[in-house]
């Protein structure tokens, strides 16, 4: 992947349970390695549906993305999910399909499939299958009658700007089974509707994408989905930067050089804190409007200032974001106030820059309360942590 310095690959996901399930028979798990910069995605289908489908398939992931991130050999890393998962005792059968992704920093994709639908490589705009190798395995002994042969699809390839890998659960291929317009499912009439989105919306996030393509799903089924649906996309693309900044510069004399980092920041802006905010104001020459009527979730209202893409309290609104973050990956993003604002605004971006002052303000101090600037530096370290695990995000910090 050439000039992957200036790349990311952005990994979305989007579940939907099969109808009047209460749990998602199918597992994804999304990981980021931080300091080998790859990105490792699982998706696998348990058994059947509801609770015992969703013990397999959450075994199954999580066995197979522990595996990974230490690198273990892809056979080993396969018999050793098969040889741990229970048998079915009416069917006789036992395991759970999965689809192993772990793309690493040169763009190199590796790929294991077992028994999920194709995965599907978008180049150009257009559907391409990738060519593979199958691989015969075993489970059980060879010495017993109960060995079982199963079959893997390996593959790699190296990835180039705007490519898309999309894999999901037979939840997508198999909706709309029995349908006029689609009698065996939507199997592989999901390569048009790719297609046409990609067309119509070439920068969509992976995070969309995947979600469209569930819900579509979803829609095939009248609205009562069949099976447990899930969808995984990896996206390279230019990364998408945003800024946060919060709490005033340790010394006054670093005002100047907090207002010429924001004001020259390329990427999208969120200033957190009303001293932040004034002293922006006053180095930037920029007037501040407070919206008196924006007042959610008993969170302060929003500010507006040229230049800014959200301008919202400190502590208190990013106390929330936290709270908001630690539930994972939402499904509904419709939530109102400035917290689930500067949440979209993080979930469409790749690169987070953390900007944290480290002035300790007065008026916060409590005797019975830790100091502020203690708050602070720990709501933006939980802030950089969950981005970095459960959201994929590229986090860098600075404090003056």
């Amino acid at each position: 992947m050439s000039n992957k310095e200036n790349l990311f690959i952005e990994v979305g996901s989007y579940q939907n349970n099969k109808h009047k399930n209460i749990v998602c028979g199918d597992s994804v798990l999304l990981r980021k390695c931080v300091g080998e910069n790859r990105n490792i995605a699982v998706l696998s289908d348990g058994l059947g549906s509801g609770v015992k489908a969703n013990v397999l398939s959450t075994m199954t992931a999580s066995m197979a993305m522990n595996f990974r991130v230490r690198h273990e050999p892809i056979i080993r890393t396969v018999q050793s999910i098969m040889n741990t998962l229970p048998v079915d005792s009416v069917r006789n059968i036992s395991y759970s399909t999965f689809t192993i992704v772990d793309v690493d920093s040169n763009g190199e994709a590796n790929i294991v499939e077992y028994d999920n639908p194709s995965l599907i490589l978008v180049r150009n705009g257009k559907v391409q299958q990738i060519e593979g190798s199958d691989t015969i395995i075993h489970r059980g002994n060879a010495n017993t009658a109960s060995l079982e042969e199963r079959k893997l699809k390996l593959s790699n390839i190296t990835l180039q700007k705007e490519d898309r890998l999309i894999f999901y659960s037979d939840g997508v291929t198999q909706s709309g089974i029995g349908n006029m317009d689609m009698p065996f499912g939507w199997g592989d009439l999901v390569y048009d509707f790719v297609e046409n989105i990609l067309k119509e919306q070439p920068q969509i996030s992976a995070r969309e994408l995947s979600m469209k393509i569930v819900k579509q799903a979803e829609l095939n089924d009248i609205l009562r989905p069949k099976d447990d649906t899930s969808c995984v996309v990896m996206y390279v693309r230019e990364p998408r930067k945003l800024l946060i900044c919060t709490g005033p510069p340790f010394s006054e004399t670093k005002d100047k050089y907090l207002a010429e980092i924001v004001s020259s920041y390329e990427g999208k802006k969120i200033v957190c804190g009303g001293t932040t905010s004034q002293i922006l104001s006053r180095e930037l020459k920029k007037e501040i409007t407070v919206n008196i009527d924006d007042i959610v979730a008993g969170l302060p209202p929003k500010s507006e200032m040229e230049g800014i893409d959200l301008m919202t309290e400190g502590i208190i609104t990013l106390g929330a974001l936290v709270e908001i973050l630690r539930k994972g990956q939402p499904t509904d993003l419709s939530g109102q106030g400035p917290a689930w604002d500067m949440l979209r605004m993080i979930l469409d971006a790749d690169i987070i820059d953390l900007l944290v002052g480290t002035k300790i303000n007065v008026a916060h101090q409590d005797p019975s309360l830790p100091v502020e600037l203690e708050i602070r530096r720990n709501v933006v370290k939980n802030i950089a942590s969950l981005l970095e695990t459960k959201f994929m995000k590229d986090v860098k910090m600075q404090f003056i």
